[in-house]
């Protein structure tokens, strides 16, 4: 009975061991790659604020607004400055409507309310259809243009920003409407939230923007 009771100790002690030697590496682990896992998350979205508004001379990430959501979520208008005056602003939006549920969206817009250019952040839809609405995935084989193009330089004040399936103006992609409805959605969330925070933001998404000295 001795035996069995210092087997048993002994197995409790090395589990106990085994489990606080892995706990530890974990942790080290996750000390370790936070930093650089952060500053790629912060490269990635820089990248990404500068590839959908024009060109600017101030640091957007500086000149961040949120607007928080009803649905717990938050929306990030980052403002782009050029020559004393705002040329555009990049919003961070997002839809859980897709086919792998949520889909992160850099939407950039010029300050009359265009659309610039919109990029995907993050998602989790089907490989060979619904990720082809990231960019530089081919849309059109014949022009070779992405999917996304199709919403530059249109304005959400005349441009139905939903599926031509649902009476909208935009193409979706074959076999991934789902995936095309939810990306409409999360520009339209983005614009909505733009025309809820212009005053904010020292612009006017109908009429154009404001010079930096009025605001300062």
């Amino acid at each position: 009975m001795a035996k069995k009771e210092s087997t048993f100790k002994s197995m409790v002690l090395t589990l106990f061991l085994v489990t606080l030697f892995a706990s530890s590496a974990l942790a080290l682990i996750y000390q370790v790659t936070k930093g650089p896992i952060a500053e790629a998350k912060r490269l990635k979205k820089a990248n990404a604020i500068g590839e959908v508004i024009p060109a600017f001379d101030n640091d957007p990430g500086t000149e961040l607004k949120k607007l928080a959501m009803d649905d717990g979520d938050t929306l990030y208008f980052y403002r782009a400055w050029k020559d004393g005056k705002v040329n555009g602003i990049a919003v961070e939006s997002y839809t859980h409507k897709g086919f792998g549920g949520l889909i992160k969206v850099m939407v950039g817009f010029l300050p009359d309310g265009t659309l610039n250019k919109a990029v995907v952040l993050d998602h989790a839809e089907t490989p060979g259809l619904g990720d082809k609405m990231e960019e530089g995935k081919s849309f059109d084989k014949s022009t070779g243009e992405s999917w996304t193009s199709q919403f530059e330089g249109k304005n959400p004040k005349n441009f139905s920003l939903r599926v031509k399936q649902d009476n909208g103006d935009v193409d979706a992609i074959t076999a991934a409407t789902i995936s095309s409805r939810a990306f409409c959605d999360a520009v339209q969330r983005a614009y909505d939230g733009l025309l809820m925070v212009t005053d904010e933001l020292d612009i006017d998404a109908i009429s154009g923007s404001t010079n930096r000295t009025n605001q300062e």
